[in-house]
């Protein structure tokens, strides 16, 4: 593996080290006070600078990512609150909402509360404040590189209503400043159902500063509600007091596949010409890519929030929009998933960075 400026096999990384947790690797805790209190995390260490936590208490989401020690995600003010608190009616689903870099809305519901079919559906579905069953955090040596592997599996069901189930891996390998996510959603249940899923990555300061660009793969940019102005879709701004959000729906999205044979992907590229390491003290060039495959997710919604206290860019991609279910339906693009079928989700984020 490349560690620290040079290539090193696994004994002489060994014979340097007590523990490799020294260097990197995943440990697990639990909040103990507050609105936090049995809340448990994950936490990833990649030794070249990345660092994430992942939390078995909300779906295997993961919570603030940093590098260098200097935050790249955003986190909402609710804090790491207890799920417990979670409150499905309405937009309740906004005072339990972590943030964090990635939150996963679904899995038979995203955006607006609506009624569908006599159901009264809340903000994004439950799956971001359901607890995880079967969770391992690994830790492997493949020759001479070492993996660390996540993976919990997450449930969302009713008696007489739907059986979604959400197996979720998360690997990342020493030396290496980038996150895999595999998800397969499976209806474990005996009648069709809607299945709506959309991933939640929320990016914030000082990743997000002014300077910052942000580059779409998109054809065409079409704004969810009347009046946004298109323009400055891609530009970041200082915050702002009384700025209220704006939702875009990127269509027509670029296909990154070198060959016929690889899966359709997309990307997302974030880059800030001056991000801080080293206690501020330097900056670097910092570059942030999150790729998924568009087969099973072919929308992309973008979250645009400068505001003064909720300072966020959300990048989402998903396989719906974000009126809700209702109007997902009357729009003819409900995904259903059959009983027995499964979806598989796949989305990478990498980091580069260059010495100025």
């Amino acid at each position: 593996m490349r560690l620290y400026g040079r290539e090193w096999t696994r004994r002489e990384l060994e014979a340097r080290v007590g523990r490799l947790e020294q260097v990197g690797g995943a440990r697990r805790f639990a909040w103990t006070e507050g609105p936090e209190a049995g809340t448990e995390m994950i936490q990833v260490r990649t030794g070249a600078g990345l660092t994430y936590y992942v939390s078995p208490s909300r779906g295997m989401d993961i919570s603030l990512a940093e590098f260098g020690g200097v935050p790249l995600s955003w986190q909402s003010p609710n804090g790491e609150v207890h799920p417990a608190y979670y409150d499905a009616r309405g937009v309740e689903w906004l005072r339990t909402a972590v943030g964090g870099l990635l939150m996963t809305c679904g899995l038979a519901q995203v955006g607006s509360p609506n009624v569908d079919e006599g159901e009264e559906l809340g903000q994004h579905g439950r799956v971001h404040h359901l607890q995880a069953r079967h969770v391992s955090a690994q830790g492997e040596w493949m020759g001479d590189n070492y993996e660390m592997r996540l993976s919990g599996m997450v449930e969302e069901g009713r008696i007489f209503g739907e059986a979604l189930r959400l197996t979720r891996t998360i690997r990342s390998r020493l030396g290496e400043n980038s996150i895999a996510i595999n998800d397969v959603v499976e209806n474990v249940g005996f009648n069709e159902t809607p299945h709506m899923i959309l991933y939640h990555f929320n990016f914030g300061f000082p990743l997000m500063m002014e300077g910052t660009e942000v580059e779409f793969p998109s054809g065409e940019v079409v704004v969810r509600d009347e009046g946004t102005p298109v323009e400055g879709y891609d530009r970041w701004q200082g915050p702002e007091a009384g700025y209220e959000e704006r939702v875009y729906y990127h269509e027509g999205l670029h296909n990154e596949s070198a060959t016929s044979r690889e899966p359709d992907r997309a990307s997302v590229v974030i880059r800030n010409p001056r991000f801080p390491v080293a206690g501020g003290s330097s900056e670097v060039p910092l570059t942030v890519r999150l790729t998924w495959e568009t087969r099973n997710l072919p929308r992309l919604v973008q979250w645009k929030m400068p505001g003064a206290g909720v300072h966020v860019l959300g990048i989402e991609p998903a396989n719906c929009y974000v009126e809700g279910r209702a109007a997902e339906r009357e729009r003819g693009t409900l995904v259903m998933l059959q009983p027995g079928e499964s979806r598989s989700y796949n989305l990478s984020l990498e980091i580069e960075t260059q010495p100025r």
